[in-house]
């Protein structure tokens, strides 16, 4: 019985200390399925249509990782180069996306419960250092395996925000004439986000802006979006250095947002229609 008390605080004080040294890498990639982009346009072929649909599917096909201890992680896109396409006598299509909501770098420290992004709107940038947002996971009974390890199924319900309705309803009034829309926005619902962690990594973490569940997240579903983890390195040799990003003006995610909403309308042609120009 004393022997069984003794093991029993060994292990205890074995697992605070593994929990409070913990470090690790882990990496993702993200595919979205493009169900709400429609190109319309009386200007385009087929063909320029397909060449268009085939770079946006590949611009939404992105590896990250995600350097991480018990209490701060920096999660970033891992840098791609794009192979050369060489003329083939078509039409070449260049596309570039601003706005998008993946920042180039993030940050997320859970003692100060802060996160700092970088991200740039055309070439411009900004220091978004704002609150993490508390998140109200539903966790759920049904599990499974992603390569090694055992994994628990939750989900986060988030409701519709009264500024998208505002948005759609506005969208909805102005009609289309005719000119290249690249997005066709759908009735604003509720959302709700699926995440699979493990307890084997005792960190509260995961993929993108995704944290607070007892485990870290292997495989996450944002609506047409799914994130998965394809390799997890646990106490790497060389010790990880977690930096916050430090350039770019400083501003609040509100601030940024706004920011964005501004360009983004900018682009928009007199019939609320984004304008896609081909080179």
């Amino acid at each position: 019985m004393k022997s069984t008390v003794i093991t029993t605080i060994m292990l205890l004080l074995f697992a605070n200390s593994f929990a409070q040294n913990f470090q690790g890498i882990a990496y993702y990639t993200s595919k979205t399925q493009l169900k709400d982009f429609n190109i319309t346009s009386n200007d385009l072929t087929p063909e320029m249509k397909d060449q268009m649909m085939e770079k946006m599917k590949k611009a939404f096909e992105k590896e990250y990782t995600l350097h991480f201890t018990n209490f701060e992680s920096v999660y970033q896109e891992e840098e791609k180069l794009e192979k050369p396409n060489p003329s083939s006598g078509g039409l070449q299509v260049k596309m570039s996306f601003a706005g998008g909501h993946n920042s180039n770098k993030l940050y997320k420290n859970f003692k100060t419960n802060q996160y700092i992004a970088d991200d740039d709107i055309f070439g411009k940038e900004f220091l978004i250092t704002d609150s993490l947002k508390k998140m109200n996971w539903k966790l759920g009974n049904e599990q499974k395996k992603i390569g090694n390890y055992t994994c628990y199924k939750a989900q986060l319900f988030i409701p519709v925000l009264e500024e998208d309705l505002k948005k759609y309803e506005a969208n909805k009034k102005k009609k289309d004439d005719g000119k290249t829309n690249l997005l066709t926005l759908k009735e604003p619902k509720e959302t709700i986000i699926e995440a699979w962690y493990t307890l084997e990594i005792p960190v509260s973490n995961g993929p993108a802006k995704y944290w607070g569940l007892p485990g870290l997240i292997l495989e996450l579903h944002e609506e047409n979006t799914v994130y998965l983890c394809t390799k997890i390195v646990v106490n790497p040799k060389d010790k990880i250095e977690i930096k916050a990003p430090k350039n770019g003006k400083e501003v609040t995610q509100k601030e940024f947002d706004g920011i964005q909403e501004k360009k983004l309308q900018s682009m928009m042609n007199e019939n609320g229609a984004i304008e896609i120009r081909l080179n």
